[in-house]
């Protein structure tokens, strides 16, 4: 099966481990994965802000960049969910509204694709670890990704998962929210901190390194041991175990 891949802004700047894991998952479950360097944004930051022409700009730049058949998979639910839910809303009055509705039904965040496409749940990987698991906002409310994470978890061998409490709370990250509203947004990953930290887990697994990230922060500001991990890393087998 052929592949494209989208990279996030986020993860080619600051985890491009995370895209190369990707990779590793996808090509071991029998994909044939192409990288089309001239890739950029999908638009989301640019419509959230409000700048929805300059918004508009970009998902042009997408649509031509993703142009074709094949699947397209990204290990974020939060730039799937906008090209999936927003670029309809954004082309809703015009003559490419049926290129945006096909291409909403090839783009899939990376645990959904291996699931209900590939219809895998077993890559062969070991975590000898307590984890828990944390729903990004986009995967569980755009994209309607709950459990496919965690049948993907349920297969790596000697990982536990513990639920946390209020599992489906947001992080507090939101983007531009933890700029605009930034006491607010501390809160709420102190919130999910705490609740993590009660299950004595070493990590906090998502599909969402921008939730992570903002988690991760939060959790070296307060002096918290706990780690974080996408999912992608985890399946790929790229974890340095202390």
């Amino acid at each position: 099966m052929n592949v494209q891949i989208f990279i996030p802004c986020f993860i080619d700047q600051l985890y491009p481990n995370v895209g190369f894991n990707m990779v590793k998952v996808l090509e071991k479950a029998g994909c044939t994965v192409t990288y089309n360097a001239n890739q950029t944004c999908c638009g989301q930051p640019a419509f959230n802000a409000g700048f929805w022409g300059e918004s508009k700009d970009i998902c042009e730049k997408f649509m031509k960049d993703f142009a074709g058949t094949d699947y397209i998979v990204a290990p974020s639910a939060s730039c799937v969910g906008f090209v999936k839910n927003y670029y309809k809303k954004l082309y809703e009055n015009s003559a490419k509204k049926e290129s945006v509705n096909k291409l909403a039904d090839r783009i899939f965040e990376f645990s959904d694709f291996l699931v209900n496409v590939l219809k895998i749940e077993d890559f062969g990987a070991t975590l000898n670890a307590r984890v828990t698991y944390h729903d990004s906002c986009a995967a569980l409310r755009e994209c309607g990704v709950k459990q496919e994470p965690r049948k993907l978890l349920s297969h790596v061998k000697g990982l536990e998962l513990i639920e946390m409490n209020d599992v489906e709370t947001c992080c507090g990250f939101g983007g531009t929210f933890a700029v605009k509203f930034e006491p607010i947004s501390v809160a709420m990953a102190d919130q999910k901190i705490t609740n993590a930290t009660a299950t004595n887990a070493e990590y906090i697994i998502s599909t969402d390194m921008s939730c992570l990230m903002h988690i991760d922060g939060c959790a070296k500001f307060k002096g918290s041991n706990l780690k974080v991990l996408h999912l992608a890393d985890v399946l790929a087998g790229e974890v340095v175990e202390n």
